[in-house]
């Protein structure tokens, strides 16, 4: 994002929105109370979800529910996006409550302020979106005076206040939830597409609860750009604390993320990032899924955070101080870390994918095909498609054969040494490369623990001499993001500029929790513009080579630093969804998937849809019972196009547009 005179203050004025910058804490928030449990930093951090059945089929609802709390789903939340909707709330609850659930019930609010305030005396909480509660979205720029935006805060008030009102006596909480492709044009006039509008679209709606001293509040910034995401929270953080409001929790999630591995990396990008930071305290992970297989993937997000205090050691600033914060990078808008580029590590090159192959011992051509690299046999020559590896690391290993030109070897120095191939680049321990006279002309890797680089001048001030050298960065803490991140800090602090690979390693470790912790451990440093290249190890039973790669990948993709393919934005579903979102998903993924760079909005219906889909090139929203909508960006292209024929249709958009390229053949 680019930086404006606001978020230029924000830096000038520090970069504090975390206590755990300093060591590993949850913000601390007031207690918020929702039916029989409080949310809150005094309390665990609430596992929650949607149902997907429309919200008139009672016992639908009912036994979905029931299916989504038996598998660990703490607060549920039913879509009401009309009157008769919010008041069949009232049998869902009650059929609920008879078979012995108390789970609390959640009224999701779009547009429909009648619907708001019937569901807030029915339900134990309310959530409303700021953008379009008390706005109409016209896609209009407005210049505002002092005077006619005052005015316009007035008529918001007005809209408002009653819900304020009835949550207040039936003691209703309430979620505030900005969503980034739904601000108002209001917002969007004032502040720009931007974090800052996205905090300052809910604090708008805060004050007005504030002065009524109504504070049973929830706060979510959802973004599908888990970039714009993660700014968004820490600046609302930052803001609160500021404004002197209360302390309020913070609902976690990614609009939007997908359906299988890309919908948990997405996730685990988003908010595994601000669950290190120690921000959220109920989280929500938004797949194209059935609700109930959602609840496992942020249960083991939570899980992981279990005893993280007891295991954390303090994050010594770039000053070499622990008492305060006082970081080199920005939380508040994406910057790259400067490097020098060496091979294509680093400057302007896009962050690399290393798969390490250091415990295969009579590697193959055919090993090669789990990272992308196909040898054909008859043409006698290599195909490489989109997720192909940009090194491996062979460790003491051979290689008896050729690699494909796509595919650069790194070995281990001790070997290396021995033929000293220039085509190899050798990797050193740091005690090796001390004392080796022998070094590659080009490139050497030297791999580090990031507790060894922290404060030792020596490693440092030796680095900041040394020519064609790339870090490969690890950690043997169980709170190895910000111990890694804590390294970085010292280079920059030193303006050392090697290019950096952030190396993840885990023991024993299933195909499930993989999937979220290395996410999350690199995309919280590729978000804050650190890391070169990334590299997983693993010694889970099933982890194989394919899955680390795909997961490198994704992980660069979700973070935003390297597209490689195309990018699905679809909703998770729910009681407004016109068609069959799975399905339809798993359509246009099939004959869609090979437009690498492209991303393409799948919606449900038009209630969210085109604002949530805000960041797509494409969309394909329902409108209506087996009608659709088809976007190029915020744009309708073709209404009411009738379902069977509406891939058909979105191909040939693509194509009119100068987009689509055929697949290339198997």
């Amino acid at each position: 994002m680019s930086t404006d005179s606001s978020i230029l203050k924000l830096i000038s004025d520090g970069n504090k929105y975390a206590d755990s910058l300093v060591a590993y804490k949850r913000r601390n928030t007031i207690p918020v109370e929702v039916g029989n449990i409080f949310i809150g930093s005094d309390f665990p951090i609430r596992v929650q979800s949607m149902t997907t059945v429309d919200t008139m089929d009672t016992q639908g609802s009912i036994d979905q529910s029931i299916k989504m709390i038996d598998a660990g789903c703490e607060i549920v939340r039913i879509t009401a996006p009309s009157v008769k909707e919010a008041q069949n709330l009232e049998n869902i609850r009650k059929g609920l409550r008879l078979k012995g659930y108390q789970t609390p019930l959640v009224a999701d609010i779009h547009f429909t302020p009648n619907a708001a305030e019937l569901a807030a005396r029915i339900v134990e909480k309310v959530r409303i979106n700021p953008g379009n509660y008390a706005d109409k979205k016209r896609f209009e720029v407005i210049e505002y005076t002092d005077l006619s935006y005052q005015s316009e805060l007035e008529r918001i008030r007005d809209k408002f206040l009653p819900l304020v009102k009835i949550c207040k006596e039936y003691g209703t909480a309430m979620r505030i939830g900005t969503n980034h492709g739904s601000l108002s044009d209001r917002i969007l006039s004032r502040y720009g597409d931007t974090p800052l509008g996205m905090v300052e679209s809910a604090l708008e709606f805060l004050r007005i609860c504030e002065d009524e001293n109504y504070f049973n509040i929830v706060l979510s910034m959802k973004s599908s750009n888990t970039q714009v995401m993660v700014e968004a929270y820490r600046l609302l953080s930052k803001k609160l604390e500021e404004g002197k409001f209360k302390a309020y929790p913070l609902h976690l999630g990614v609009t939007e993320a997908g359906e299988g591995e890309d919908g948990r990396i997405k996730s685990a990008v988003g908010i595994g990032t601000l669950l290190e930071d120690g921000l959220g305290d109920t989280i929500r992970v938004s797949l194209t899924e059935d609700p109930e297989l959602e609840i496992p993937v942020a249960q083991e997000m939570v899980r992981r955070l279990q005893n993280r205090s007891l295991k954390s050691s303090p994050i010594i600033s770039f000053k070499g101080k622990t008492d305060h914060f006082d970081s080199p990078i920005h939380p508040f808008y994406y910057e790259r870390r400067q490097s020098n580029e060496i091979l294509n590590f680093g400057g302007k090159q896009v962050p690399r994918v290393i798969s390490d192959f250091s415990t295969i011992s009579d590697l193959s051509m055919d090993d090669l095909k789990s990272i992308g690299h196909f040898y054909l046999p008859e043409p006698d020559k290599w195909a490489m498609n989109d997720l192909g590896a940009d090194y491996i690391f062979t460790g003491d290993q051979q290689v008896n054969f050729m690699l494909p030109n796509g595919l650069r070897q790194i070995q281990s120095s001790s070997v290396w040494m021995s033929h000293q191939e220039n085509s190899i680049y050798p990797q050193f321990s740091w005690d090796e490369w001390c004392v080796s006279t022998t070094k590659h002309p080009t490139a050497n890797f030297i791999k580090l623990n990031a507790a060894s680089l922290i404060g030792d001048l020596g490693i440092l001030d030796k680095l900041k001499l040394d020519k064609n050298v790339i870090i490969i960065l690890h950690s043997f803490n169980e709170h190895k993001m910000p111990e890694i991140r804590r390294a970085f800090f010292d280079l920059m602090d030193h303006d050392i500029l090697v290019p950096v690979i952030i190396h993840l390693e885990y023991e024993e470790i299933t195909d499930e929790q993989l999937q979220i912790y290395a996410p999350t451990d690199a995309g919280a440093l590729l978000i804050d513009g650190l890391g070169d290249g990334i590299m997983i190890s693993s010694s889970g039973v099933k982890n194989t080579h394919k899955l680390r790669n795909s997961i490198s990948f994704g992980t660069l993709q979700a973070s935003r630093v390297r597209i490689s393919k195309t990018e699905y934005i679809s909703c998770p579903s729910c009681g407004r969804t016109l068609f069959d979102l799975q399905e339809t998903t798993a359509k246009i993924r099939k004959v869609t998937d090979h437009l690498k760079g492209i991303k393409i909005g799948i919606m449900g219906c038009i209630v969210n849809g085109p604002g949530e889909m805000a960041d797509a090139d494409y969309g394909y929203v329902g409108t209506g019972k087996d009608k659709i909508a088809l976007y190029k960006g915020q744009n309708v292209i073709k209404k009411s196009v009738p379902a069977h024929l509406a891939v058909d249709e979105l191909i040939q958009l693509i194509k009119d547009h100068g987009d689509w390229k055929d697949a290339p053949e198997n």
